[in-house]
């Protein structure tokens, strides 16, 4: 099939963690874009090639792409100047744990009047997540009440959620796994289909269907996910108690299983950042306005709120009296600054609680974490200098620089010190001769005296 040769111009409203790769992405492949965010120093930071947010590789393509790509907060300029509007604002969690569209019916209400005083056809993408029929039931009347114009013959309009991991934002737009597009007719749908075929370096399939179904299809995405992660946090557990168990041996022939797959399945800790925990939630509270419970969903979530008390249990079982913690990672994941739902820093929230003593270190977390903790936490200026104040380290991030670390970087003033490697990134032969060395998801070792233990398991 053919479709419409991709528009030229583009406006993206809102530049924060996704919108600003995604402006950068689309200048890239050619288009003008113009960017609209009301901070003024996003826009003055856009303007000078400069990141706005922290993602690996963006300022780069800033400024690869220097003059395809202009801020501003003037909506009207914007919407004047492209044929097709892309809305990626945030939708937060509400009182209700359903989402907040208070930003989006914002945007909308300045695109609608914008788009009264323009006579060409004009192309509106919703982005962020939704619980099923916002689109329709409240995106759409403001659009067309401020606008005075009708969609479907006068504009276009198509929901089309990004499925991307922060830290690897670029890639993921680039390479996609599929394409998502709710559209409000054919010819909304045929335009976006030929912006992703211009913008994606793959050629990823689109699923192309009704606003409602692809709505419901984003959040059923992210909590199948989150409940593969928490299934994994629980084998976790299981091989804890079992003699010579280890998940890592166990996840990886699972997810050999075509009907499976091995992503997500990394027993460790619990899931957080901005997405997961607020959509599974989400999800919860969208079956039960409809008469149904999710509880599939309940269940990962509970499990999910498990993770760090039971590893606060484990390191105040291993921690001397007056004795420190230091906790290594406290972005959500590697190669991000977001502390959203960060187990390390709830690690850190729960031991503050109870008048343990923490210093933490992140590699580009630090300044968000402190934002959350003030000052009733220590922090350090690397990696070993973070170790060497504690007692009980704790790897909570599986940054790429913490495998770096030696025993010579621990504290043995008071003994042997403890380490815990939630994510088994560290070279256990080499850190267990001189620490109490544990990891997440690993039995005991097996010899003659518990064989028959594994073998007479109830």
């Amino acid at each position: 099939m053919t479709y419409p040769p991709p528009t030229k111009n583009i406006s993206v409203i809102g530049l924060g963690k996704l919108g600003a790769p995604l402006a950068a992405c689309l200048a890239s492949k050619g288009h003008r874009v113009i960017g609209v965010d009301l901070n003024p120093q996003t826009v003055r930071l856009v303007n000078e090639c400069r990141a706005p947010v922290f993602e690996p590789g963006l300022e780069e393509l800033l400024r690869a792409n220097r003059g395809r790509l202009v801020a501003t907060d003037d909506y009207q300029a914007a919407i004047a100047g492209s044929e097709v509007t892309f809305i990626v604002l945030p939708t937060p969690s509400d009182e209700h744990g359903g989402f907040s569209l208070r930003y989006v019916l914002g945007a909308c209400a300045r695109i609608g009047e914008a788009l009264r005083n323009k006579a060409d056809y004009h192309l509106i993408v919703l982005t962020s997540t939704v619980l099923p029929g916002a689109t329709s039931n409240q995106v759409k009347p403001v659009l067309e009440d401020r606008s005075g114009k009708r969609c479907g013959p006068d504009f276009g309009l198509c929901f089309s959620p990004e499925f991307i991991a922060l830290g690897s934002v670029i890639r993921d737009l680039l390479y996609p796994d599929f394409i998502l597009i709710g559209e409000s007719d054919p010819h909304s749908g045929d335009m976006l289909v030929g912006i992703y075929k211009n913008l994606c370096d793959s050629d990823p399939p689109i699923a192309r269907m009704n606003f409602v179904n692809a709505e419901l299809t984003k959040l059923a995405i992210n909590t199948f996910v989150t409940t593969k992660i928490s299934y994994a946090n629980m084998l976790t557990q299981v091989c804890e108690r079992i003699p010579g168990a280890d998940v890592d041996v166990v996840t990886s022939a699972l997810g050999l299983d075509s009907r499976i797959g091995r992503k997500y399945l990394k027993g460790a800790i619990g899931y957080g950042g901005p997405c997961f925990p607020r959509d599974n939630l989400a999800f919860t509270y969208l079956t039960r306005t409809l008469g149904t419970h999710a509880i599939l969903a309940e269940a990962t979530d509970q499990v999910n709120r498990q993770q760090v008390p039971r590893l606060a249990e484990l390191v105040l079982s291993k921690l001397p009296g007056g004795g420190r913690v230091a906790i290594l990672g406290l972005s959500y994941k590697p190669k991000s600054d977001v502390v959203e739902r960060s187990q390390g820093l709830e690690l850190a929230q729960y031991l503050l609680a109870q008048d343990i003593s923490v210093v933490l270190y992140d590699p580009v977390a630090m300044d968000n974490a402190r934002f959350v903790l003030g000052d009733r936490a220590s922090f350090a200026s690397s990696a070993e200098e973070c170790t060497r104040q504690a007692n009980v380290v704790v790897v909570t991030t599986p940054w790429e620089e913490f495998r770096d670390l030696s025993p010579k970087h621990l504290n043995y003033s008071n003994g042997r010190p403890t380490l815990v490697d939630c994510w088994r990134i560290l070279d256990r032969q080499r850190f267990e001769q001189d620490a109490d060395y544990f990891v997440l998801g690993a039995g005991p070792s097996i010899d003659r005296q518990n064989t028959e233990a594994v073998v007479n398991l109830p």
